[in-house]
């Protein structure tokens, strides 16, 4: 599996429009720190050549016989999920709508249409690029996944009044996130599976400030407990909602270079001693993983007629649970038995919630794959 872009939208609004990380342009009233830019429109120019070069990109990729024949290759977004600040106004939403779409559908619109939402154009104007006819129809299909790093999810408020002499990416489709909803709610876990539940908005990080001991880092239980409940909500989604993951990938491998945080966030699996010739020690969570990854698969007709997690089960380890047992063999069983899914031919993830964005791109023909990026 190949991807072309990460996160284009981090990169076209953290980058553009905030320029609180790398390339760090922005309006001067923006942010002092930014020497020059202009929030109002560079964040959509900068997305549109992301895009175009997804499509070259992919382009390439199918016409290259030096690839695999199975190889697969798609583009990753990053967007948190959305619910509205006050559920009984239909401001906040119509807000949500925007948000997603914003989020979601920005980037997915023209890789999977070839043009940009209809929304975005009424609302950017002019200062959102176009795509001639040509650019459209390579954009159109040019993915075999979707890849999702998702992290948190945010209430959205309607916000209806923008300065026109102060314009910026971030109020041009008037909606503002918020940690709290007019009840002062945080999203959490709950009864509704229509709601993502609020996760690590900062991540599985262990924090490096220089006080911890390598071994203290290394005893990473918390990342343990967390990857046993999540695992549990992954194999929720694909049996409960019926989505087509086709693969999982926990953030990070080894401890890297974090954005503007550079060297002093540590989301790694393996622990890396920059002091020491940047020898790797496995963190405890990596013996998990490997138990984990080496349980016995269960054929597909016993992963089928399985009922699901027992909610005593919710809060055990790998070693002491025989229901999460059974549940991560269905879990590997069906993300390798990619023929299940696509013979059933049903509606993927056709979830009750009436501003799902996702639906129009899950279907059975389609690979979704689900990616875990804890930043």
């Amino acid at each position: 599996m190949w991807t072309t872009i990460n996160e284009p939208s981090v990169i076209s609004i953290a980058g553009y429009d905030t320029g609180n990380k790398a390339v760090g342009r922005c309006s001067k009233w923006v942010n002092s720190k930014c020497q020059a830019g202009d929030s109002a429109t560079e964040p959509y120019i900068v997305s549109h050549h992301l895009l175009l070069s997804h499509a070259a990109a992919v382009q390439e990729f199918r016409k290259c016989n030096k690839t695999s024949k199975d190889g697969k290759i798609g583009i990753v977004i990053s967007p948190p999920w959305l619910e509205p600040y006050d559920f009984t106004s239909s401001a906040d939403k119509h807000a949500v709508e925007r948000g997603l779409t914003v989020e979601i559908d920005w980037h997915l619109d023209p890789v999977v249409y070839g043009d940009y939402p209809k929304i975005m154009k009424k609302h950017a104007g002019s200062r959102l690029p176009s795509f001639t006819a040509e650019q459209s129809k390579m954009l159109r299909n040019s993915y075999d996944f979707i890849g999702i790093n998702y992290y948190t999810a945010r209430f959205v408020a309607h916000s209806p009044h923008i300065d026109p002499a102060l314009r910026r990416f971030r109020t041009d489709h008037q909606f503002e996130r918020k940690e709290k909803n007019h009840s002062n709610h945080l999203i959490g876990p709950g009864e509704n599976r229509g709601v993502l539940y609020y996760s690590y908005p900062e991540g599985i990080n262990d924090y490096d400030d220089g006080t911890k001991s390598r071994d203290e880092i290394l005893n990473d239980t918390f990342r343990i407990s967390y990857l046993t409940d999540h695992l549990q909500q992954l194999h929720k989604a694909i049996i409960d909602d019926g989505c087509d993951v086709r693969g999982y990938y926990t953030w990070s491998l080894l401890d890297n270079f974090e954005w503007e945080h550079g060297y002093s966030t540590r989301f790694g699996l393996y622990y890396i001693d920059r002091e020491n010739d940047l020898k790797r020690y496995p963190k405890d969570s990596v013996h998990w993983f490997k138990q984990f990854l080496n349980r016995p698969v269960l054929k597909s007709e016993q992963t089928e007629n399985e009922e699901g997690w027992k909610e005593e089960n919710n809060n055990k380890t790998l070693d002491d649970s025989e229901g999460f047992e059974t549940s991560i063999d269905s879990i590997i069983n069906l993300m390798t038995n990619t023929s299940r899914i696509e013979e059933e031919g049903n509606d993927i993830c056709a979830f009750e919630n009436p501003n799902d964005q996702l639906g129009f791109l899950l279907g059975p023909q389609k690979l979704f794959g689900t990616l875990e990026n804890l930043l």
